[in-house]
């Protein structure tokens, strides 16, 4: 017995060191022989054939070892969220690798199994999980979902203290193995978090970007365009600011086709408006509340969401999207807080800002959103 596995370790080993290009095809065998149990004379003597069919099968040309993967993504935090980022980042064909990372083994192992089983209809040729940070090394793109749920009763402060804490044992071990990534932050507090992410991990502030307000714009453009019987993609709409509360509509820009609405209607998106438009953007602000009353979270807007960021960067399309971003002295903001503003992305991240024409009350409310964040940023320990 042990001279069979002996030699088949042998066989095993110089396969690889003579056909490196293969190694992924050995490395999946023998994790599949272990996990499987096959330590019996007959087992062991299948794999050993296995090898065999494998060595007659293909005739190996290359010599050098295989590039690393030039678009993987690593997605850390496998809950509703992360999976859902993760499957709309596959189906979009974004990334050549996928890796996802938790501290819940089981879990992770049935996810990563899960989506191996359907790699027939992928075009992504591998996909890995470990708890280990070592398998995301190489990312060109990580998506955080992790982060601890609000207690009952408890602050937003001490919540976004306990994710500060979550926070510092990820971001170190993700730059680590992957210095030159750029980090899309989802979890939330969004933008408080994104804040913490760019303090954690020393990266330039173009390569933290927090998801932000772009799940607002895409809800406020469904609901518009649902109110004026056109498809979503036909209003131009923006929602900048926090992600959440107090979220900005810039019903100034709002327009159809290059109609400005404000134009049509002066009175849109305020108190004084007959019509109420004001209630679509606050039907936007309740609808993630209305959503987790109904089934329990959210997950798949957000996660269509980060999929569109992700082509964005991957693709180099330098396409405008509502995302969190450091805002300091922009729109008379004096603090370090990250804010959805429109931003330019491609390969480098956050490549530009654009600074749009805004009203009065528009800036003040930006501002007043921004204190707010400040206002828990500035008691954060430990970062």
């Amino acid at each position: 017995m042990r001279k069979l596995y002996t030699e088949v370790r042998n066989k095993r080993e110089t396969l690889c060191s003579s056909w490196i290009s293969l190694s992924s095809v050995y490395q999946i065998n023998q994790s599949l022989c272990c996990s499987a149990g096959m330590y019996t004379g007959t087992k062991w003597a299948s794999s050993a054939i296995m090898s065999s069919v494998l060595q007659k099968l293909i005739s190996p040309l290359a010599s050098s070892p295989a590039e690393p993967p030039r678009n993987k993504v690593t997605v850390v935090g496998v809950g509703q969220v992360g999976m859902a980022c993760a499957v709309s980042i596959l189906l979009r064909d974004l990334c050549d690798e996928l890796a996802l990372v938790d501290v819940m083994e089981d879990r992770l192992k049935g996810e990563m199994m899960d989506l191996q089983h359907g790699s027939l209809f992928l075009k992504t040729s591998k996909i890995v999980a470990d708890k280990d940070y070592a398998v995301t090394a190489n990312s060109r793109l990580v998506v955080v979902t992790a982060g601890v749920r609000q207690q009952e009763g408890e602050s937003r402060l001490n919540l976004v203290q306990r994710n500060v804490n979550v926070f510092k044992s990820i971001i170190p071990q993700i730059i680590k193995y992957s210095p030159n990534c750029t980090l899309i932050v989802v979890s939330n507090p969004v933008d408080v978090l994104t804040y913490v992410t760019w303090k954690l991990s020393g990266l330039p502030k173009h390569r933290v970007i927090g998801s932000g307000t772009n799940l607002d714009s895409a809800r406020f453009r469904y609901m518009m365009a649902e109110r004026l019987g056109i498809h979503a993609s036909s209003f131009n709409g923006w929602v900048l600011g926090e992600h959440g509360d107090t979220s900005v509509p810039v019903w100034s820009g709002a327009n159809v086709a290059g109609v400005n609405l404000q134009k049509l209607n002066p009175d849109i998106g305020t108190d004084a408006d007959k019509e109420q438009w004001k209630a679509t953007h606050k039907a936007v602000v309740d609808s993630a509340y209305e959503v987790i009353k109904l089934k329990g979270y959210t997950n798949w807007a957000i996660g269509l969401s980060v999929a569109d960021l992700t082509e964005s960067i991957v693709k180099n399309m330098s396409r405008v999207h509502p995302v969190s971003t450091m805002v300091k002295d922009m729109y008379g903001i004096g603090e370090e807080v990250f804010l959805s503003l429109p931003c330019v992305l491609n390969n480098t991240g956050v490549s530009s800002v654009i600074n749009m024409t805004l009203t009065d009350a528009e800036v003040g409310q930006l501002k007043k959103s921004a204190d707010t964040l400040w206002g828990i940023q500035k008691d954060l320990k430990d970062i």
